[in-house]
Order: C-alpha cells, then sequence, then structure tokens
C-alpha cells in the first residue's frame, strides 16, 4: 500500500461569527500540522460592503475610511471587521468570494452557515466540488421536511453526495476566539470505504462488502453512494479530525454518535429560549433550573423517540449536549433576545433585527419546525417545553403561562 502524500485541503463554507472563529481555529493548526494539511485554509465570504467601524485598531486610511468589499478587508487585515471585529485572523486564512473557487480543491469541507442557507448554498454546490470531499456541519439545527426531521449533515451529505459528520458544543464564538478555553463534541463515524483501519463506532459505519455506502442516523444503509478518496489521500478518521480541530484553548472530544451531537445543537436553542423568558421575567435561578432540566429530559426522548443511533449519553456527559445547554440558557444569542423580547416589550423577532447585525437566531425557527414535526404526528403532548416555546413565539401563550403549560403536560 502506498504511505500517504497527498495533503488535504480544508475550506470553511461561511464567515460569520462562529464561521470566521472555526476558520481561524482550523487556520491555526493547518500551519501547525503541515504533515496532513497544505497551509492555506479558503473562507467562502458572501461579498457584501462594509465601512472599518471609527474605533476599530487599525490605522486611517482609504482602506479604513471609506465602504470596501467584505473579502478586502479580510485578507488585506487580516480581520472580519463585521462579524468577529478585534480578533486578528491567521494569514493563511483566505476571504474567497467565490463559492465555486472556494471550494474547487478541498478535501474537507467544513459547513458553517445559518441552516435556511443550506439549501441554497448546497445546490450551488453540486458538481463543483471533489466528489471525494468529506465534511463537517457546524450548523446547529436540523432540517423538518415532509418526510420528517432530518440532520443536516444528512441533508448535506445527500445533496452533495458525500459524508458529513457533525460539530457541536458549548460554544459562544466570541469567547473561543479571544482564546477564552473551551471544549466541543465532533462527531465522525468514517465509512469504511475511507479507513485502512477504520474508527471504533457504535453508530454503524458500513460493513458490507461494496464499500460504497454507509448507514445513516437510522440505522439503516444510507442512500448516497459515496466515491473512493485517491489511495494517496490520508484517510479522514477520528485522528486526523482531531487534529483539524482541537486546540489548547478548544479542546475536541471525537465521537462516532452524528445524531446525538446534531440534535444537542438544535434542541438546546429551543430550551434556551425558554430560559431566557424566565430571566426576563426575574422570576430566579430556581425556575430556569427547572426549565433546563425540563428541556435536557425532552432532547434525549427526543433523540431516542425519533432517532434510535442516538445515545443517551451523548446529551448528558457531552460538551454537545447538557454542557452547550448550559451555556447557551446563560448568554447564548437566543437567551438573551427572548429576555430582551420581555425586558423591552416587543418580539423577539424585532430584538433579533435590533441586536444581531443582519444574523438570524436559530432557536426560533427550530421551534417552529419542530413543533410541526411533533403536531404532524399528534406527539406534541409528549414534548410540553419545546411545545410552550412554540405557543409563546406564536402569541398563542404568554412567557407567564409557562408554569401551567408544563404542569398540563402531567
Amino acid at each position: 500500500m502506498l504511505a500517504p502524500r497527498k495533503k488535504h485541503r480544508v475550506t470553511v463554507v461561511g464567515s460569520g461569527n462562529w464561521g470566521s472563529t472555526i476558520a481561524k481555529i482550523v487556520a491555526e493548526n493547518t500551519l501547525e500540522h503541515p504533515h496532513f494539511f497544505e497551509p492555506e485554509v479558503r473562507m467562502w465570504v458572501l461579498e457584501e460592503t462594509v465601512t472599518v467601524p471609527p474605533n476599530s485598531k487599525h490605522p486611517s486610511s482609504d482602506l479604513t475610511t471609506t465602504p470596501q468589499p467584505l473579502t478586502k478587508l479580510i485578507n488585506t487585515l487580516h480581520e472580519n471587521v463585521k462579524y468577529l471585529p478585534g480578533i486578528t485572523l491567521p494569514t493563511n486564512l483566505i476571504a474567497d468570494p467565490s463559492l465555486q473557487s472556494a471550494v474547487a480543491e478541498a478535501t474537507i469541507l467544513i459547513f458553517n452557515l445559518p441552516h435556511q442557507f443550506i439549501g441554497g448554498i448546497c445546490d450551488k454546490l453540486e458538481g463543483q466540488h471533489l466528489p471525494y470531499a468529506r465534511g463537517i456541519s457546524c450548523i446547529k439545527g436540523v432540517d423538518v421536511g415532509p418526510n420528517g426531521v432530518r440532520l443536516f449533515s444528512e441533508t448535506i451529505g445527500s445533496k452533495l453526495g458525500i459524508y458529513v459528520g457533525a460539530l457541536s458544543g458549548a460554544n459562544i464564538a466570541n469567547e473561543i476566539a479571544e482564546e477564552k478555553f473551551s471544549e466541543t463534541t465532533i462527531a465522525y463515524d468514517p465509512p469504511s470505504i475511507d479507513s485502512r483501519e477504520p474508527s471504533p463506532t457504535r453508530s454503524g459505519a458500513d460493513t458490507s462488502t461494496s464499500g460504497h455506502t454507509h448507514n445513516d442516523s437510522s440505522g439503516r444503509p444510507s442512500p448516497v453512494r459515496l466515491t473512493r478518496p485517491p489511495p494517496d489521500l490520508l484517510p479522514v478518521d477520528h485522528h486526523v479530525i482531531k487534529t483539524l480541530f482541537h486546540r489548547k484553548y478548544f479542546q475536541v472530544s471525537v465521537i462516532s454518535d452524528v445524531a446525538g451531537v446534531s440534535l444537542g445543537g438544535a434542541l438546546k436553542n429551543i430550551v434556551a429560549i425558554a430560559a431566557g423568558f424566565v430571566d426576563g421575567l426575574h422570576w430566579g435561578d430556581n425556575a430556569k433550573a427547572a426549565i433546563m432540566r425540563v428541556g435536557l429530559m425532552e432532547m434525549v426522548r427526543f433523540g431516542h423517540r425519533f432517532f434510535p443511533t442516538s445515545r443517551a449519553e451523548t446529551f448528558t456527559e457531552e460538551s454537545c449536549g447538557v454542557a452547550d445547554m448550559i451555556t447557551s440558557c446563560a448568554g447564548g444569542r437566543n437567551h438573551r433576545c427572548a429576555k430582551l423580547s420581555i425586558e423591552r416589550g416587543m418580539s423577539i423577532t424585532e430584538v433579533e433585527k435590533q441586536e444581531l447585525n443582519g444574523q438570524k437566531l436559530q432557536g426560533t425557527l427550530s421551534a417552529r419546525e419542530v413543533y410541526g414535526f411533533l403536531s404532524n404526528r399528534g406527539e406534541e403532548k409528549d414534548f410540553p417545553l419545546f411545545t410552550a416555546v412554540y405557543s409563546i413565539l406564536e402569541g398563542k401563550a404568554k412567557p407567564e403561562d409557562l408554569p401551567g403549560l408544563l404542569e398540563a403536560s402531567d
């Protein structure tokens, strides 16, 4: 067997607050591990015209005082002045306004953008990427459609014909960008077609003789037929994934439960909205702890009922589960906007427009999509907190009704 000679090229699809933070991390690691990766990391940027804020650390010049393309500012100043201001980005991170150019040579694609845009992005990517590329989804949410709930990792994988894992954890982007200690969970269940020695797995990497298929989150063979990577390309396994993402300040646990990691990142946002309502009402720590306990139970129940490969321990022991829920209920944007909606007497949508600089909340969309899925199955009463958040968002109930809504379900 030939020794691996070809190094991985990495592209980050998305350049918002979290996308720029992840791009910073992987660019630091590709530079430090040249035996695994090509140093240059490309980051796709939806081009827009931006003026550097007047309080910027950069000296006054035509570049910093007149409107400029965001990619030009990132590549010249090495800072995303709009979505991650004040954070220096590695010089080997290249902003690219062309989606096709950014992904063309990438063997590892990292998806990090609002989940309502992923379908359109994947449509534009079809046929533009390497057929043997592998991916990681950093998108917190679930894809709800007429056929039920799908993980975004599997939505991306089915559209592009590639295998995609998932990253999620107690990850507030600004804290990580400032290199404050944190941890995350990455789920990657290597298909047997990729690995000379497949990583241990519970959810079931393919063991068939064909080797071109793998099992999805339902435990059944995926309809996606994978392309075998070149024999001289280093296989993407748990070690490669950890090397790409792990930093001293960003510690990574790599597991195989893609469903559990993905669901934790999606469902905790609904719980965070409820916790924000409680804090906005000044009901205290006992009330918020109750909301979080019920929320964690519903997350585990949802995974067990609809994704049989998910593990309860992923929700209760990993950063992507209980830790992410705690962080989101204490300081995440879904919690903050729900809290402000109470304090300002306005809808979360109005707060979102005022506070998020054009970015979108994931929790409100997830709450509506999850409720739609549950109600279509007649199972919404089994998830009283998720249902209560939906009812409040739709104006069918008030935040003050939360205790009664939870009690009525007993």
